[in-house]
């Protein structure tokens, strides 16, 4: 995987400054026990850290982009040293005029090269590291630049408000659905603009079907139902900011159980082949939406290595985007698909752009 995709795009800044995907959803697909084993992409850090919360022996946090472990490495410290109201405003969920001062107070405990990254970048810092990605950039993009020429800040208000399932849909039937919203949707959220200003070409290369129109339909499923007040994403999506919900890493319930399970957290560079190599098999792995950026070929010999570095009865959660790749469908000799949960699951995902949640358990 390494050579698949580090030779291909670009990894030295940071894509993500949050993970989109729901950490419940991953949490109960994997549904592991208490001094468990896990790999996981590291990406923003949060499902990592949300990891945690299950009380592991360990989680190593991989990736490739050396800029986003930097990032993990600032968040986790800030996590050590901050309570949860003041990591919060640190990391840039509400307002604070002394982010740069607060980092210097633990900076020096940084790595070598994560100082030198955050030295360079201490704009980041001020601003509030949460808004710091490429892809942060893109939603803010549309949320204060395109979506004021569809709605108004007061209907965007009304939609995403505390109402009934059927006052949710005929609002947006009624009021939002209108044809500036489809068009300039369609076009915003397209394989072309995505590609250049969200996420990047390589990333999109396997996809056959229309980009815009598929993220049209799956935002208009939540939009029209009641799941769209209280979830996060959507909350950033329109209007640049996560307002009073936060990510399940920073809820009160599990701020203080991850905060005294950091040391179990372990930041590496390098893929899961490499992962595995240097701490040898785990009990459950997150892979985010890795198989989206390979083609059959790569997706089956990665799939068969990741099989050879699960212990006995080892589950996988990853989640399927545009492009469909399944371990228990290509390699059912391997896997096992635990389709219950993951269909239950995937109706309530609150990354709703995400085609399917898959749970899948390692046959031995």
């Amino acid at each position: 995987m390494s050579d698949n995709i580090s030779h291909k795009v670009q990894l030295d800044f940071i894509r993500y400054a949050n993970c989109w995907e729901d950490a419940e959803v991953l949490l109960k697909g994997l549904n592991l026990e208490k001094g468990k084993r896990i790999l996981s992409i590291a990406s923003a850090g949060d499902n990592s850290f949300s990891l945690l919360a299950t009380e592991p022996k360990l989680v190593v946090a991989f990736d490739l982009n050396p800029a986003q472990l930097y990032l993990v490495e600032l968040k986790k410290l800030a996590i050590q040293h901050l309570t949860r109201e003041e990591a919060i405003a640190f990391l840039g969920f509400t307002e604070n005029e002394h982010r740069l001062k607060i980092y210097e107070s633990f900076k020096p405990e940084l790595s070598s090269e994560a100082f030198d990254f955050w030295e360079k970048n201490k704009i980041f810092i001020q601003t509030g590291v949460i808004h710091c990605g490429k892809f942060e950039k893109y939603f803010e993009l549309f949320s204060k630049r395109i979506l004021p020429f569809i709605h108004t800040k007061k209907r965007t208000s009304i939609l995403l408000s505390k109402k009934s399932a059927e006052e949710q849909k005929q609002y947006y039937d009624q009021k939002w659905n209108t044809w500036r919203w489809r068009l300039l949707f369609k076009i915003f959220f397209s394989k072309a603009v995505m590609g250049k200003k969200g996420r990047d070409p390589q990333f999109l290369k396997e996809v056959k079907l229309s980009v815009g129109t598929f993220i049209f339909n799956k935002a208009a499923k939540q939009l029209s139902s009641t799941l769209a007040q209280d979830n996060f994403i959507l909350q950033y999506n329109l209007t640049g900011n996560f307002g009073s919900l936060l990510p399940h890493y920073l809820l009160e319930e599990n701020y203080g159980i991850i905060k005294n399970q950091l040391s179990k957290l372990e930041i590496f560079k390098g893929s899961t082949d490499d992962a595995i190599a240097q701490y040898g098999k785990f009990d459950g792995m997150n892979l985010s939406d890795i198989f989206e950026y390979m083609d059959t070929k790569i997706f089956e010999e990665i799939g068969k290595s990741l099989h050879a570095g699960l212990n006995e009865n080892g589950t996988i959660g990853y989640w399927n985007l545009m492009v469909p790749r399944r371990l228990s469908k290509d390699l059912p000799t391997l896997f096992e698909f635990n389709e219950v949960i993951s269909k239950e699951l995937t109706s309530t995902d609150k990354g709703f752009f995400y085609h399917a949640f898959y749970s899948d358990k390692a046959i031995v």
